[in-house]
């Protein structure tokens, strides 16, 4: 119901500024903080990861997909230090994964968002994703609308008309 996601939301108190971010790393008492960039890229999530890693009472939640090479797969991948502003943190909290969560839609929501096209584009890009899913992608595409659909080569230029 409405009021039951009014008073859901009401319950997290959501931090604005980069000061009252940084106040979060110094709390004492059990504490949740939900935090962007999933694959620890960057942010603020990077001062909270420095804060909380080391401490083997904290729990580090991963959801959703961590791509090759990013702090958040190190961490998912068991890593016992990652890299952060220069200098290495130990992890020692408890890492745990969600990994049904996604933030894209998969392939056959793609798919049925594709078919309801009128007209097809001269050409369909593949420009996200593993190489491997990206690829499978384009297949799936090709096979089932028809389409001409290309995995871009990293790097390469495409003259757009």
């Amino acid at each position: 119901s409405p009021e039951e996601c009014r008073a859901t939301c009401n319950v997290a108190h959501y931090v604005k500024t980069v000061e009252e971010s940084k106040r979060l790393n110094e709390l004492t008492e059990p504490t949740l903080i939900i935090s962007a960039s999933g694959m620890a890229t960057g942010g603020r999530v990077l001062h909270h990861l420095k804060a909380y890693a080391p401490d083997p009472k904290n729990t580090i939640l991963i959801a959703g997909y961590q791509a090759a090479g990013t702090r958040g797969q190190a961490i998912a991948g068991g890593a016992k230090e990652i890299k952060i502003h220069g200098e290495y943190v130990p992890v020692c909290a408890e890492v745990a994964i969600i990994d049904t969560l996604s933030a894209h839609a998969d392939y056959t929501e793609i798919l049925d968002w594709l078919s309801h096209f009128s007209q097809p584009p001269k050409t369909t890009f593949i420009t996200h994703g593993e190489p491997v899913a990206a690829d499978a992608l384009r297949r799936r595409i090709a096979e089932t609308l028809h389409w001409n659909c290309t995995v871009p080569e990293y790097l390469s230029e495409i003259k757009l008309l």
